[in-house]
């Protein structure tokens, strides 16, 4: 790895990867910029909802995932960290099937959204042992996979609430 750069907008436009992999640009906050990825998601889900089912953009989420690995792979190089805070494609991604299964409300979204980042955030285990072991891209793109399931497991079951 090269020397640990701090990504900007001249960064994020160097390259499509680049683009992508900081979400579009959500990315670059100074503060949380997990929490804004993720937040970044819903604008997507809203946009790709004009054109496909919630179940259509569950499935999408398969080769978002796939495209990943090389996008967030490049990006984690070229700052010189695998994982850079900057690179929130993996939340952005991990976030399209929650809010599929959400209930189509704010309160739904708000759900979604709490949910995975708390698992995002604390990476209990088995997360973290899968977090600590594999990097790369595909390490990048993995953890927050794996976050969004316990999420979706409790979202099943809290989303009568919200309903």
């Amino acid at each position: 790895m090269s020397a640990i750069r701090q990504p900007d907008l001249r960064f994020l436009l160097a390259h499509p990867s680049h683009f992508v992999a900081l979400g579009f640009g959500s990315g670059l906050s100074p503060k949380a910029p997990g929490t804004l990825g993720s937040l970044a998601a819903i604008p997507l889900y809203l946009l790709l909802a004009t054109l496909l089912t919630p179940a259509q953009i569950a499935l999408l989420a398969l080769p978002l995932f796939l495209i990943g690995i090389p996008v967030c792979g490049r990006a984690g190089r070229a700052l010189g960290v695998s994982d850079h805070g900057a690179i929130v494609w993996d939340e952005i991604v991990a976030m399209l099937p929650l809010l599929a299964l959400a209930p189509q409300t704010l309160a739904g979204f708000a759900l979604a959204f709490a949910l995975f980042r708390v698992f995002d955030i604390t990476k209990p285990w088995p997360i973290s042992w899968f977090d600590a072991r594999i990097k790369g891209g595909f390490g990048v793109m993995l953890d927050d996979a794996l976050a969004a399931i316990p999420a979706a497991a409790l979202l099943y079951w809290l989303a009568p609430l919200v309903q």
